[in-house]
Order: C-alpha cells, then structure tokens, then sequence
C-alpha cells in the first residue's frame, strides 16, 4: 500500500505514550530526506520469531526554532535497535529506555 505523503507537522501534533519498558525514538535528518521512509528493527530478536522492522517517515517538523526534519517512532520496547539506511545496510543504532523519548541523529549530519 502506497502512503501518502504528509505535510509539516506542528508543535503538540505528535502524542506519545510512554510508561514501564516503552519508548519512542525521534530520529533527526538532513532535510533531503524528508519523505523517506526509514526502518528499524529491535537488534537482538526474540526466539523464535522472524526478524521484524518498522518504519517511520521522515517529515518536516515547525517548531519556535525553525523548521527541523525528522522520523518518530512511538511505542517502541526498550533495548537496542538498528536504524537501516537501506534493505540491507545499518546506519546506526540506538538504545530505547522504557518511559523516555530518545533522540538520534542520522550519521553524517
């Protein structure tokens, strides 16, 4: 299913829910990837189960500081995980806390 773009979002648009081994991730990019989708997934995997990513896009955000481009990513486990520049090559990773938002730059910006 093809997702339509959305536009900027704006100060208090974005709701998380955090609480007891849940966080979010709000990764920072460069604004030539505002449209991109761009995946994670959990970097050790729970037995058993096939190796899961998630996606989030990446949008222009209009906060009192001026505009920033980033990817949200709610309710996210805690523990470590992999941010995939494409199908096949990590970027980065990030350890989630449960109760907090974590904050990540995209490498090389």
């Amino acid at each position: 299913m093809h997702e339509v773009p959305l536009g900027p979002s704006t100060s208090g648009s974005v709701v998380l829910e955090l609480g007891q081994g849940i966080g979010a991730l709000v990764l920072f990019t460069p604004p030539e990837l505002d449209g991109a989708e761009i995946e994670i997934s959990l970097v050790t995997q729970p037995p058993g189960e096939p190796a899961k990513r998630t996606h989030s896009q990446v949008r222009r955000r209009l906060t009192p500081g001026g505009a920033k481009f980033a990817a949200v990513y709610p309710e996210l486990a805690a523990g470590g995980y992999t941010i995939w520049r494409d199908a096949s090559t990590p970027a980065i990773t990030v350890t989630i806390d449960g109760g907090q938002v974590t904050t990540a730059r995209w490498p090389d910006h």
